[in-house]
């Protein structure tokens, strides 16, 4: 499995096993975020909500199945499971709603958390707990900080972080806090890459690693 940072929240996830490959992308953003907007084939769409940094579906190329809905899907072999959760502590009232989805593609799992404004439920932290790796929100304002991520983190108990949605050069959106609050907050040396490529024996056997994604 090939993993890819775009920006933002926007990730490529490929599959590699099969033949043709297939390609899931979260949570893709206009130009309006002022990074570069990724325009290539997807299989799989994933929106966390309907904001304007987060859905745009139609940069992408090729028939992507579009998945923006709490539920379980299977599509080309990919089994995606979408959770409801809200995009602040007060159940939706300042920001509405938000959904988590776990990915498992490659025999491993992925969970992209999109714009997470609270702390999991144990109905939410049921699909959740088992996941390999954990694709959060750290920039505040908009969703977790760093301290409630780590709160997140310990709930669910991933073998790897990469942390999204923070302060990036180029990037319009400014008043969110930097990487560097959360990598100081995990305690955890990064480990930084621009193309993760991993499988399941690649996965670490017993301390949690953190991976600090270069934008594509």
């Amino acid at each position: 499995m090939y993993l890819q940072y775009f920006g933002h929240s926007c990730f490529k996830i490929q599959d590699k096993t099969t033949t043709d490959g297939i390609t899931v992308v979260t949570d893709p953003f206009s130009k309006e975020v002022g990074l570069k907007v990724p325009n290539f084939e997807a299989d799989i769409i994933t929106i966390s909500h309907d904001h304007y940094d987060h859905n745009n579906y139609k940069a992408l190329r090729g028939t992507p199945y579009i998945i923006r809905h709490a539920g379980e899907y299977d599509i080309k072999g990919v089994a995606v499971h979408g959770v409801d959760a809200y995009h602040d502590n007060k159940e939706g009232k300042e920001k509405g709603g938000n959904v988590i989805y776990r990915i498992e593609i490659d025999d491993i799992s992925i969970t992209h958390l999109g714009d997470l404004g609270h702390t999991l439920t144990s109905q939410q932290l049921e699909v959740l707990v088992g996941t390999d790796i954990l694709l959060i929100p750290v920039g505040n304002k908009y969703s977790l900080d760093a301290k409630q991520a780590m709160e997140v983190i310990s709930q669910i108990e991933p073998r790897i972080v990469i942390p999204m949605h923070y302060k990036l050069p180029g990037s319009a959106i400014t008043d969110i806090d930097s990487v560097d609050k959360f990598i100081k907050e995990i305690g955890l040396k990064p480990t930084e890459e621009e193309r993760l490529k991993i499988s399941k024996k690649d996965l670490p056997a017993e301390d949690m690693e953190l991976v600090v994604m270069k934008v594509s």
